[in-house]
């Protein structure tokens, strides 16, 4: 009796095995898609991106099926950025003991659908997140991918939406800042400033947030904000060589370039740190301009230290290099311990699982990150708050008119993601914030969710030079509670108007 058990249970431990080898050779055997149909064209991948924006949906590149990605990556070079990781959040190369046996499995994988004789399938590596770049040509590659265990996501590294929208209609359809890229300069209105010591031009829109006020008890000192944008102007000097003067001093201001400007997504080298755009100067400028003896508009924050990052051309992040500059910006200010703040005034219309990671990063090495909830022309209007603002890691803030009662200015996006606001336009004139200009001696306008996403960056480095020890839980909390509309949050503009006074005290 006991040897015919014995016997059964040994058949069945065979049995068992030999399914489980049997299971694994399916599962190994290569993918084939028999059906193969045509790809899509831009025009067809735009109109669906489109139809998820206009039913009020996020567009991941996870919601479409492999011939839809597989048709965005044809149009983008043949590139595709793979996330892998055990879990969603195991995305920190630094802290996944398991990051190279499954970046090893994963090239394995490509070797087998690409073939193993071409040497650069792995197109790059990413030294702080789990995630590598690579070549893929074919559907099933594709489909293998999303199949296996260890892929977090597989997207199209290069697909160039607007680029694609815009093709025959060069000077519209552009989602892009109020102010965008341009060097212009503006005669500032006396009645959209007030003149303060030594000489510095307060904006009005400080005003309608008590930062004047609030200056008596806090200028920011001690405290370090990454700006993350296009760069700052080398013409203005209270932005470089003479960031500190008038009542601005003690503090730093650091410039460092990582967007590579070239077509060949093989290129590595950065253009450099200087802003050739304009609009990374402004939103540098109206966070952190010293208070001046110029005449010239001053910034919230005048004691703090400013770090820029050159990581895009512009503000809409439309292709491989600026979207990869972006991420290595976030992981950058990730890894310093000084910065606590991060402001970024730039977006895109759907997630880059790159920029979500990078993003991510930084928020887990306890940095505070405001971002800019949208501002764009009539075409992407319908759009709600812009990635990466709608992220929950994300402080998300947008702009509303001189009014008593709230009026998202003429180009804001707002929505259900939106933190807070900040008044940037006014009545009548419908004037946008005085700021520095691109040329030394010059100031301008600017205006959209940038500008009130950098000023709300400013506000919250003067709540964290007067409590240092604070983490960024309490310091986002203060600036709740200092807001109009707390404890509750309005469906479409947040919090609402901060009091920087209230906050500072």
């Amino acid at each position: 009796m006991i040897k015919n058990v014995l016997r059964v249970a040994v058949l069945f431990s065979l049995f068992a095995i030999s399914c489980s080898q049997e299971e694994n050779q399916k599962s190994e055997e290569l993918i084939v898609i028999s059906n193969q149909k045509d790809p899509l064209t831009a025009r067809q991948i735009n109109d669906l991106i489109n139809s998820f924006n206009q039913n009020g949906k996020k567009f991941y590149w996870r919601e479409v099926d492999t011939h839809t990605l597989w048709s965005a990556v044809l149009q983008s070079k043949n590139l595709v950025t793979i996330g892998f990781g055990k879990n969603k959040d195991d995305f920190d190369r630094t802290k996944s003991p398991d990051a190279t046996k499954m970046q090893n499995e994963i090239v394995s994988l490509l070797k087998r659908y690409e073939g193993d004789q071409n040497d650069k399938l792995v197109f790059s590596e990413d030294t702080y997140l789990n995630l590598i770049d690579v070549v893929i040509t074919k559907q099933e590659t594709l489909e293998a991918l999303r199949r296996n265990k260890f892929v977090r996501y597989v997207e199209p590294a290069d697909y160039r939406y607007f680029s694609i929208e815009n093709q025959g209609n060069p000077e519209d359809n552009q989602l892009e800042s109020d102010s965008g890229c341009g060097y212009s300069t503006s005669t500032i209105s006396t009645s959209d400033v007030t003149t303060i010591s030594p000489n510095a031009q307060v904006p009005w829109a400080f005003y309608k947030h008590a930062i004047p006020s609030a200056w008596n008890l806090s200028s920011g000192a001690g405290v370090t904000i990454g700006v993350v944008d296009t760069g700052l102007s080398p013409q203005q000097t209270l932005m470089n060589g003479n960031f500190n003067t008038g009542q601005s001093s003690g503090r730093f201001v650091q410039k460092y370039g990582v967007y590579v400007d070239s077509i060949w997504p093989w290129s590595t080298s950065t253009d450099g740190v200087n802003d050739l755009c304009g609009h990374g100067t402004s939103m540098a400028s109206v966070a952190t301009a010293p208070r001046n003896n110029n005449g010239l508009p001053m910034g919230v924050a005048y004691n703090a230290n400013l770090v820029s990052y050159r990581a895009s051309s512009d503000v809409v992040l439309n292709g491989y290099h600026e979207q990869n500059g972006v991420k290595n910006a976030f992981t950058a200010l990730g890894n310093r311990t000084d910065v606590k703040i991060i402001s970024m005034s730039m977006g895109h219309i759907f997630s880059v699982g790159k920029i979500e990671d990078g993003v991510r990063y930084a928020n887990n090495k306890g940095k505070l990150i405001f971002c800019a909830g949208g501002t764009s022309t009539s075409f992407t209007n319908f759009v709600g708050v812009i990635f990466p603002a709608w992220m929950p890691e994300t402080v998300a803030v947008t702009g509303i008119k001189e009014a008593s009662t709230y009026q998202k200015c003429d180009v804001c996006h707002s929505g259900a993601e939106i933190d807070f606001t900040i008044m940037m336009e006014r009545s009548g004139t419908g004037n946008k914030v005085p700021v520095l200009s691109y040329y030394n001696n010059q100031a301008d306008y600017v205006g959209g969710s940038s500008v009130a996403t950098a000023t709300t960056a400013g506000i919250a480095a003067l709540v964290w030079a007067k409590n240092p020890t604070w983490t960024k839980a309490q310091v986002l909390t203060k600036m709740k509670q200092s807001s109009q509309f707390y404890p509750t949050k309005n469906s479409q503009f947040g919090h609402g108007i901060i009091n920087a006074l209230t906050a500072v005290q």
